[in-house]
């Protein structure tokens, strides 16, 4: 499988490059009592990240808006992110695709900073396709399947 130019970075070596781009923006309620990112807002931001990769009209996985849920997720904090590291740069990937699920992998790090620093926040997400009129699981059609399979690091 070849692996489109728009998926690729090229600070990394090809067989990391693998991920797509995107910048959230960090609010004033996102911080907690400490002055860093709170713990639910990290999730929500990295829900945020998402919707221009999976959920936008036109690409093979928007049909998932209206059908999804989070059956795992883990989010590992490897430093601090706070309001004025903001907005912040994050990379996601696919890390798995199976019948009714992918998981999908982020790292977040400050804006500005370097695919080559290392990520303040390293997380992933077990998302799995949903039909809500039979309040089932589904099979990801060929077309998600596809789209997800080429965004997976090698």
């Amino acid at each position: 499988m070849t692996v489109p130019a728009e998926h690729l970075s090229d600070h990394r070596e090809p067989k990391e490059r693998i991920g797509f781009h995107t910048s959230v923006e960090v609010r004033w309620s996102d911080m907690d009592v400490y002055q860093h990112i709170n713990h639910a807002r990290m999730v929500t931001l990295l829900e945020e990240a998402r919707i221009p990769w999976l959920l936008i009209d036109g690409r093979p996985t928007a049909n998932l808006r209206h059908g999804a849920v989070i059956a795992d997720l883990h989010v590992k904090y490897r430093g601090q992110l706070r309001h004025e590291d903001g907005p912040l740069d994050v990379v996601m990937w696919v890390d798995k695709v199976r019948a009714v699920d992918f998981v999908a992998g982020y790292e977040v790090r400050a804006k500005g900073k370097s695919l080559d620093t290392p990520a303040a926040i390293v997380a992933s997400t077990q998302i799995a396709a949903f039909d809500i009129d039979t309040q089932r699981l589904r099979r990801l059609t060929d077309a998600e399947r596809v789209y997800l399979q080429s965004w997976q690091r090698v």
